[in-house]
């Protein structure tokens, strides 16, 4: 085990971690109490002049058109076709049994694999395709529906933990690449690590994640950035009364 915490109790505290409840409560410990313990939900808003479908929508649909196109029997839709060399190529590795798609990787606390809703699950990420090209060399792609411009830092993040869990979970490979497909702006960002590179990302996110599941006290981080669409303050629900 690399740094013991006690089991968390369900009505107080946080029990898991993943990359986005990392980011809201980094953000503001309150909003992912609200989030995550009292289970409040936030309302989707309005969609704005021109939109069809909401942003996770749309993300949502376009990842089960990518997961469909790979496994075959359907035709690549059009917001994928900046990428159809890529994904034909994802899709010639599929039937060489050399790609897993879609996958929900959950964590214990010794970042051992475990199950999606086990007892002992502590951290949890999913990947939309690693591919293993040898033993040794693996690659995980993320595909990224929304915009490059503003969330490299925290897609960056994202990449590190793909490569950890990886590193992790497949004891032989020693070298990863991990490629965000920006589908939207047809950009590819790739990154490479040897395992030696890679591990040193292991206690950060080890950090993080026993930060977030041994809190027991929420307090509101009131800002411009953290309050700007938090549908909790006083210009929402009013749950929370202290905002900016």
């Amino acid at each position: 085990m690399l740094l013991s915490h006690e089991a968390p109790t369900e009505d107080t505290m946080i029990r898991a971690w993943s990359h986005s409840r990392l980011s809201n409560f980094e953000s503001c410990r309150l909003r992912a109490k609200l989030l995550y313990i009292d289970k409040l939900e936030e309302p989707r808003g309005e969609l704005k002049p021109g939109q069809t479908e909401y942003a996770n929508d749309r993300g949502t649909r376009i990842h089960e058109a990518a997961e469909l196109y790979v496994r075959g029997g359907v035709e690549l839709i059009d917001e994928l076709k900046d990428f159809s060399s890529e994904f034909k190529k994802l899709r010639e590795l599929f039937k060489e049994g050399k790609v897993s798609l879609e996958g929900d990787w959950a964590i214990d606390d010794a970042w051992r694999p475990t199950a999606w809703k086990s007892a002992d699950t502590w951290g949890r990420l999913k990947l939309d395709a690693m591919v293993t090209l040898t033993p040794q060399h693996a690659v995980v792609i993320d595909y990224k529906s929304g915009r490059r411009s503003g969330n490299e830092l925290k897609h960056a993040e994202q990449t590190q933990l793909y490569t950890v869990a990886t590193l992790l979970r497949y004891p032989d490979v020693e070298r990863i690449s991990t490629e965000l497909w920006y589908t939207d702006q047809n950009d590819l960002a790739r990154v490479e690590y040897t395992r030696a590179q890679g591990m040193r990302f292991l206690k950060k996110w080890n950090d993080r994640g026993l930060a977030l599941t041994t809190c027991e006290t929420f307090p509101p981080n009131p800002n411009k950035y953290s309050c700007r669409f938090c549908h909790f303050g006083p210009k929402g629900s009013g749950v929370c009364t202290v905002g900016v």
